[in-house]
């Protein structure tokens, strides 16, 4: 799909199929979303000093998982389905994709932390932009989640204390 169409198409969408996705249409959501595009390693959204600070973990019925960019794998975390903490909403359930944007600060550690903070909101708009982008051009429905209990969802995700939730996002075929 043309970007321009694309643009066109982009919306936010709160009711999702509990159908799985297929597995090569997550490989690209998560390739488009900040996969690497580069030799030199850069990726598909940008970030401050090329800290690349922000990863995704994926919450699917299935359990957690982590993008490994550089080897464009899902890496296993949890076996838990952590679905029902990506969001005060109902339909974080319902969606068969949770993507959980988490902010490793120390990458960004030559920063204040004020800094630090505006760039990993920023850095997570620009993945989060790729994903609305990426929905729209398969079809699939998306909506970022900034409603949630972000301490409680990284005590789940057994986060360490430099590591932040930014933001959720979960994905799917729009329900009917």
């Amino acid at each position: 799909m043309p970007l321009m169409q694309a643009l066109e198409q982009r919306q936010s969408s709160r009711s999702f199929r509990s159908q799985d996705l297929p597995l090569d249409v997550l490989s690209n959501l998560l390739w488009a979303a900040n996969g690497i595009n580069r030799p030199d390693g850069k990726r598909t959204a940008p970030s401050a000093g090329n800290s690349q600070e922000i990863d995704i973990y994926t919450a699917l019925k299935t359990g957690l998982y982590v993008y490994d960019p550089a080897a464009h794998v899902l890496n296993p975390v949890l076996e838990d389905d952590l679905r029902e903490f990506t969001g005060q909403q109902d339909f974080t359930q319902t969606a068969p994709v949770n993507l959980i944007f988490v902010a490793d600060l120390d990458k960004l550690g030559r920063y204040p932390d004020d800094v630090r903070a505006f760039y990993s909101a920023a850095d997570t708009g620009f993945v989060s932009q790729n994903v609305y982008l990426f929905c729209a051009s398969q079809g699939l429905a998306t909506v970022v989640l900034g409603w949630l209990d972000k301490d409680a969802l990284a005590q789940k995700m057994g986060l360490k204390d430099h590591q932040k939730v930014i933001l959720t996002q979960p994905v799917g075929f729009p329900a009917e």
